[in-house]
């Protein structure tokens, strides 16, 4: 293609998230510093331009293992034995590790995970993960020809919605989506020709999903699109609630009477750490018949939970159920154009759903190292969560499930005029600068209205990585806070008390400032 006319328009209009800018902004800070270490000294620096920090930290990927968060050993000696297959004869490696590779490779065609498997997954795999569901959800029976294996939750999301998308020419598909959402989720639904149907979750009494704020919604998308799903993330991403029975039964009702098919991501849901997960599927099983046999319902999980923490190997599940075979079939259909998810991923949500038992050799060390990782899950959040709340202008609500904080920060005005002037949201600003002076990446939150603004939290990192990310980020704060109490409009100072000149800069598609020092001063 030789313009950007000849775009698809539809890709053309998808929104863009600041996520993807930050990262960017993170990579090039990340590259200076190694050069600047690399040469040792640079002419700015001999300026007095030092930076003070060595290395960035992100706190906002999720990627657990990417923070240096430690995998789990059974999950890495069975995929170890599993691609190469001489390490079955390997005493070193327990004999639980050594049977469970051996199984899984009799379950992959040739005896290796080089070959294809069918495009839903392998069935040993799917039949693991429906016997998982079915102990999880108190004996709700669930199928293996339900479930359905991805290269990840958020492609098997992708998938359902393409399904629901209307055709061209027709009256856009509506999906009832929180907010704040995922923030892949705008971006996924513009890119099937979807429209978001925002509803919003109540800050002040934890996140909660209330019934009439699902109404209102409903009622306001009349007339501009045809909604047919609603979207829930229990644990909530990114603001950590879990939702209690009662809120999930009045979604399932509100889903029964609007007709609305239920898409529920719940692949946190082995990180509740200050409540009790129950899943939508278990509850609707136990309503009467006329939900429990009719609702449509669509639940995710994935590798990358909190627990396994292995995104790497793209994989994850969906399962469908009350959903007519008619319709499923095409979900077969769509699966076979990905070919299939990567075999050692399928391998891993086979370890994932039924890990080591008591009394086997590895049962030890598995658990020790799954508590280990929820221990320090729980710690970062409620360690975070008093510090973010100790901040002048920032207000966190309790986590109790999930891997992120969503604390709300009142900017000063300063920034605000900073951030119209220059075209962005300001906790964009916000997340940029903090990312500039003190080396660590946070999200940028999507905007609510009113003059509070957000930001995206990772806590299950090492806590040490944490302790320092929330010492740079009290300082930067608190530095903030009293530049713009001193200085009106653009006027500023940086981390040492300098004036500062603004630069401006592009940044995801508007202009953006960076820092130049004064250097008459």
């Amino acid at each position: 293609m030789s313009s950007l006319q000849q775009v698809n328009p539809r890709v053309r209009g998808m929104r863009t998230s600041p996520h993807a800018a930050l990262q960017s902004l993170a990579a090039r800070i990340t590259q200076e510093i190694t050069q600047e270490i690399t040469q040792e000294i640079t002419q700015e620096i001999t300026q007095g331009a030092q930076r003070s920090f060595k290395e960035v930290i992100d706190l906002t990927s999720g990627d657990p293992q990417r923070a240096g968060m430690k995998s789990i050993s059974f999950v890495r000696q069975v995929l170890a034995a599993c691609l190469c297959p001489h390490l079955l004869k390997d005493t070193s490696l327990p004999l639980d590790v050594r049977l469970r590779a051996q199984s899984l490779l009799d379950s992959c065609d040739g005896g290796s995970v080089g070959a294809y498997t069918p495009s839903a997954g392998l069935a040993r795999v799917r039949q693991s993960i429906a016997e998982f569901l079915t102990r999880r959800d108190a004996g709700a029976p669930s199928y293996s020809r339900d479930v359905y294996i991805s290269a990840g939750s958020q492609v098997a999301l992708m998938l359902l919605v393409k399904l629901l998308a209307s055709g061209e020419g027709e009256t856009p598909t509506g999906v009832l989506t929180p907010v704040p959402s995922p923030h892949t989720l705008p971006g996924l639904l513009d890119e099937e020709g979807v429209t978001l149907v925002p509803y919003r979750l109540t800050e002040e009494r934890g996140w909660a999903l209330e019934l009439s704020e699902l109404h209102r919604a409903l009622k306001a998308s009349r007339g501009h699109c045809n909604p047919r799903a609603i979207y829930v993330s229990n644990p909530g991403i990114p603001t950590g609630h879990v939702q209690d029975r009662k809120s999930i039964e009045e979604v399932i009702r509100f889903a029964a009477a609007e007709r609305l098919v239920l898409l529920v991501d719940e692949v946190y849901q082995d990180s509740v750490f200050g409540s009790e997960f129950v899943s939508y599927k278990r509850v609707l099983f136990q309503m009467d018949k006329v939900y429990s046999e009719s609702v449509e319902l669509v639940s995710f999980h994935s590798l990358s939970s909190g627990r396994m923490g292995e995104g790497g190997l793209r994989a994850g599940f969906m399962e469908a159920v009350n959903m007519d075979p008619e319709v499923t079939r095409y979900v077969h259909v769509m699966l076979c154009f990905d070919i299939s998810a990567p075999v050692t991923g399928q391998l891993a949500l086979d370890l994932m759903v039924d890990p080591p038992k008591p009394g086997d050799a590895s049962y030890d060390t598995y658990t020790q190292e799954i508590l280990s990782a929820r221990a320090t899950l729980s710690h970062n959040a409620q360690r975070a969560w008093q510090i973010l709340n100790g901040l002048p202008g920032m207000s966190c609500q309790p986590a109790m499930g999930g891997v992120y904080l969503y604390p709300s920060v009142r900017l000063p005005a300063g920034i605000l005029e900073q951030a119209e002037m220059l075209g962005v949201e300001p906790d964009v600003l916000y997340c940029q600068r903090f990312l500039q002076e003190e080396g660590v990446l946070v999200g940028a939150g999507l905007h609510h209205g009113g003059d509070t603004h957000h930001l995206r939290l990772c806590v299950l990192v090492p806590p040490d990585s944490l302790e320092e990310a929330l010492t740079r980020l009290s300082s930067f704060h608190l530095r903030l806070v009293d530049r713009f109490s001193q200085c009106n409009g653009v006027k500023d100072k940086d981390e040492h008390g300098r004036s500062v000149r603004l630069v401006e800069t592009t940044f995801e598609g508007s202009t953006v400032s960076a820092q130049g020092h004064n250097r008459n001063e």
